[in-house]
């Protein structure tokens, strides 16, 4: 049986990797290792191969640093399937990111879209994205971005112009983060936080999809800092609170810090925030809606990965037992459920238990294909049971498909 930092006799070991990326990038082993949160003579004996990356969490915190997916780490790289390569819709959108003109109307022969028509198609888009459909809201936001931009440029001072363009950049950012594009979902995280224009309500929103992609980027703390922030600032402004779906918002938000914090390695921090957003959470059911998503099926979900990163893996595979026992975890969007599952194989692999992460897998993919298909964590997480034995039928099929049973066993 091999272990995801284990290897194939005529695979380059992981540490040998690990330097050369480094190296690429300029950094020497201090400024790596101060970058990962370890000491320069752990990265000299991982590089030496003296020490092995054995942990999915470690390999992972490596990748992020090195700006690479983690199976690049674990197995090279690796070619995709055409169904899940994104890297088309990718660049289009990367284009319209760049942009700083503002399209005109009729360019292309169609008159332009109104406020409510485009506001209609950001509400389709967002739907696709809760429902997992990642290459089709790909596809639709370069058209969406632009028309978007144009129209809040000739409505200047129209609230529902602004709150429709942070809509779409926050929906560029989250599904950026998706497909392992941080630091593109961070260009367009600080442009929805530009178009928020210091309105309370609209800057909450634009810090959840920002939390998320400084998270990405492993910077836990800057993220952490944003959503307390982003809390502090609609606590300052109770109108904005006393909407009906004020406390999902703030909620939203505690968690997105409680998660940095746990990312970051504050477990004090992590755990009183943890305890905060749990009093906010209601009895009266889950509500979600663009990307938030609250109640107490969510804050135990939060509560199991915030257990799982701080390193209490036990706990957290038990706390989310109970929380996806319960008929709310079947009202969440199917993104929110098979991006839980996905993140939480990594307390299944470093219990050293591969088959219930294979099966975590699985469920995955069984509620949103594409969430499972087209995000790096859940390839690496796959690459690693894979190399960890023998697998179930099942899961067998799921590396097929994603095409990684040949390269990866």
């Amino acid at each position: 049986m091999t272990g995801p930092g284990r290897r194939n006799d005529n695979e380059p070991p992981i540490g040998r990797r690990m330097a050369e990326l480094r190296m690429r990038r300029g950094m020497s082993q201090q400024v790596f290792a101060d970058r990962i949160r370890k000491s320069k003579s752990w990265v000299d004996k991982v590089e030496r191969g003296v020490r092995t990356l054995d942990r999915l969490s470690v390999i992972e915190t490596v990748a992020a640093a090195l700006g690479v997916a983690p199976d690049v780490l674990l197995a090279g790289k690796v070619a995709r399937e055409p169904v899940t390569d994104t890297g088309g819709d990718v660049e289009r959108v990367r284009a319209a990111l760049a942009r700083h003109d503002i399209p005109g109307s009729g360019n292309d022969g169609r008159p332009a879209s109104s406020l409510a028509q485009l506001d209609d198609q950001a509400g389709y888009a967002w739907a696709a994205y809760r429902h997992g459909h990642h290459p089709r809201v790909l596809r639709l936001l370069p058209d969406l971005l632009d028309a978007s931009r144009q129209v809040c440029h000739t409505q200047t001072g129209n609230a529902c112009a602004a709150a429709l363009l942070v809509r779409v950049y926050r929906l560029a950012a989250q599904v950026l983060v998706k497909v392992g594009e941080a630091d593109l979902a961070w260009l367009a995280a600080d442009r929805a936080m530009s178009a928020a224009a210091g309105d309370p309500w609209r800057a909450g929103l634009a810090t959840i999809s920002l939390a998320q992609a400084l998270r990405a980027l492993c910077q836990g703390r800057l993220a952490m800092t944003a959503a307390v922030t982003a809390v502090h600032q609609l606590d300052l402004a109770p109108s904005q609170v006393s909407r009906p779906d004020g406390t999902v918002l703030t909620g939203t938000l505690l968690i997105e810090a409680a998660l940095a914090a746990a990312v970051s390695g504050d477990a004090s921090a992590a755990g009183e925030l943890t305890e905060r957003v749990a009093h906010l959470a209601c009895a009266d059911g889950e509500r979600h809606h663009d990307g938030t998503a609250f109640g107490p099926t969510p804050v135990d979900l939060a509560r199991a990965l915030v257990a799982m990163w701080i390193g209490d893996h036990q706990l957290a595979v038990v706390i989310h037992q109970r929380a996806t026992s319960g008929n709310a975890w079947h009202l969440l969007p199917a993104e929110y459920r098979a991006a839980h599952l996905i993140d939480v194989t990594r307390a299944h692999l470093d219990l050293g238990d591969p088959h219930a992460a294979g099966r975590a897998l699985v469920a995955a993919d069984r509620i949103a294909p594409m969430e499972t298909r087209i995000r790096p964590a859940s390839r690496a997480a796959l690459t690693a049971v894979l190399r960890a034995g023998p697998t179930a039928a099942d899961v067998a099929r799921l590396a097929a498909t994603m095409g990684l049973s040949a390269a990866s066993r």
